[in-house]
């Protein structure tokens, strides 16, 4: 697929780098090209996100769970909270995003808030949540729970806590603090607003202890594609990480959720649509090809089943890895639209659960593609073009190399196309995505900060 001479795209397209230790492989650490120990240190991830600058991108993301979930035996994994991890990134870069995934589960508001106030301050605007409800057993666990709550009940405490977030940023006002030495006043408390929160799931008071974000509020990014996820999503998310297998799916997913914007007042731009994807990039197709072959021949089965297990929620660690995927039923209070993708995917092309095992392997439902930096590029403008995305959450299967392919190569091919940019051209990560700031609700009951500072002197 080759640009139109002439053409330019009428939107820009974005790309968001998903990291994950050593790669999104789940064999990835097996890799001779991949040294696991590095997983533990900063500079691993200070270099990959200074990778990722180079290129360009928008931001970085980090995914996160609060549990171990008992698959350490066969895989390696960070222990790295990614708002700590973050922290330290933000110093050692100047513009890439920086997109920390948090719970509401399992988090308190007023907590949460003020970190990701703190790291939007640190990091001059950078800071993006991804909003989780967290879906896993072994997390509930580890906070005194016997079960996790249910779909329905997660999602309802997740609309009041974001919905206190937003309260408590907009609690403390730009304009609060006026720092006036001569005449002793350092900020206008008219400019400073208690909450006094009273809802079904939390009781505060605030104001928040930090001035406003610089962005206003962090980017606000969610992952779910469940029905409650989507409705909460059209409401809320700023960007949408999602996982689509074929171009019809993500076409159907992309027209849904961007149509259910307009009940929430808001315009099908306010949400950006970033599927999955993760690249295996040769020089030539079949050195592609020969890359993942290489990857999925490290597959330990036991690991992988234990996987599947836990995406489908449903036990498998004894299935005939040659044989077909047993029946499973659908419904699950876990992650309900991975668990559909995988079954979709299973009666769709009739894998063997060994096979199934090996798609899964590369992006856990996301879409894996092996070929040469023009056939990746191709894949990603065909998306952006056909109405099935507005960027990609891009997943290198192997870390750093994976990540260095996609700069190095691919990058390249999409800004000779006019795709994607050659330079930065804003600051903050609402800059890199296009959304302007949040307007802060309580400025229009404040006096202006103009007569505030006249009284003060």
């Amino acid at each position: 697929m080759s640009p139109t001479p002439g053409a330019r795209p009428r939107r820009e397209l974005h790309l968001n780098a998903f990291l994950m230790s050593t790669g999104h492989h789940e064999a990835a650490w097996r890799h001779p090209d991949v040294e696991p120990a590095r997983a533990l240190t900063l500079q691993h991830y200070v270099d990959i996100a200074r990778t990722a600058e180079r290129g360009r991108l928008d931001s970085v993301f980090f995914a996160d769970s609060v549990a171990l979930h008992g698959k350490v035996r066969h895989n390696t994994h960070s222990a790295f909270e990614p708002l700590t991890l973050l922290a330290a990134l933000a110093a050692s870069t100047s513009h890439v995003g920086l997109i920390a995934t948090a719970s509401t589960t399992y988090n308190h508001p007023y907590t949460l808030a003020r970190a990701f106030a703190s790291l939007d301050h640190l990091s001059g605007g950078r800071a993006g949540w991804n909003i989780v409800t967290s879906a896993g057993q072994d997390e509930a666990r580890n906070f005194g729970l016997t079960d996790r709550p249910d779909h329905a009940a997660r999602y309802a405490r997740a609309t009041e806590f974001v919905q206190l977030a937003q309260a408590l940023w907009d609690s403390f006002d730009d304009e609060a603090v006026i720092a006036d030495q001569a005449s002793g006043v350092y900020a206008d408390t008219e400019l400073i607003t208690p909450v006094d929160h009273r809802g079904e799931h939390y009781e505060v008071r605030g104001p928040l202890n930090i001035r406003r974000p610089v962005q206003g509020y962090p980017l606000l990014v969610q992952a779910g594609s469940s029905e409650s996820g989507k409705e909460y999503a059209a409401r809320f998310a700023e960007a949408v990480f999602t996982a689509q297998q074929t171009l019809g799916e993500a076409q159907d997913f992309y027209a849904d959720l961007k149509g259910r914007l307009g009940v929430h007042g808001r315009r099908p731009e306010d949400l950006l649509i970033l599927p999955g994807i993760s690249p295996v990039i040769g020089r030539s197709e079949e050195e592609a090809k020969a890359k993942e072959a290489e990857l999925n021949a490290l597959i330990n089965p036991a690991y992988g089943l234990a996987q599947l297990s836990a995406m489908l929620d449903h036990e498998l660690t004894d299935a005939d890895l040659d044989g077909l995927l047993p029946p499973v039923d659908a419904g699950t209070e876990g992650n309900q639209s991975r668990k559909q993708l995988v079954l979709d995917l299973s009666a769709r092309e009739g894998l063997t659960v060994r096979q199934l095992i090996e798609r899964l392997a590369g992006g856990r439902g996301h879409r894996v593609f092996a070929g040469t930096a023009t056939q990746v590029a191709d894949q990603i403008q065909e998306w952006f073009e056909q109405g099935a995305a507005d960027g990609f959450n891009v997943m290198p299967p192997t870390l750093p190399g994976g990540l260095d392919d996609f700069v190095d190569l691919v990058v390249p091919e999409l800004q000779r196309r006019g795709l994607f940019r050659t330079e930065y051209t804003g600051q903050t990560l609402r800059d890199h995505y296009g959304l302007a700031r949040p307007a802060n609700p309580n400025t229009q009951h404040h006096p202006s900060h103009a007569d505030t500072k006249e009284n003060a002197a």
